[in-house]
């Protein structure tokens, strides 16, 4: 690894005792768990597993799962709708992103207030206002 290497959660830097021990299960789980491709540790030029913090961190969630019941069919379904939602997470942020910055550019951006029939609301462009209806109405039980 090069000085300027950046080590993160997804760095592979654990042999598969260490990262059983980390996980609190044993090794040939570990193996299992990677032949069935609940956890995919990268691999060495020599062939040898290396995990990362995520992977430590997904084997603790696959154990816990496990814990509760769920069958390693239910669990990696589970894993795989977890990784979904987080990838539309991120989508949804940089939609947010985008529309924030595209509204922050156009100059005619629009200003919205409610109506005063209904609720509605109306849009209104920048510097103009509502103009409010001055009927008094008298109400009689």
């Amino acid at each position: 690894m090069s000085a300027q290497a950046q080590i993160d959660r997804f760095t592979p830097m654990f042999a598969i005792a260490a990262a059983a021990e980390l996980a609190e299960m044993h090794p040939q789980t570990l193996r299992q768990y990677d032949r069935i491709g609940l956890v995919s540790p990268q691999r060495t030029r020599g062939n040898t597993r290396r995990y990362s913090l995520h992977d430590v961190a997904q084997l603790r969630e696959i154990a816990r799962l496990s814990a509760e019941g769920l069958s390693l069919e239910g669990i990696r379904r589970v894993l795989q709708l977890e990784d979904r939602v987080r990838e539309l997470e991120r989508q949804v942020r940089e939609l947010e992103h985008a529309l924030t910055e595209e509204r922050m550019q156009r100059p005619e951006r629009r200003v919205f207030a409610a109506g005063s029939a209904g609720g509605e609301v109306i849009t209104l462009r920048r510097g103009t206002r509502v103009r409010r209806n001055a009927e008094v109405v008298v109400w009689k039980p």
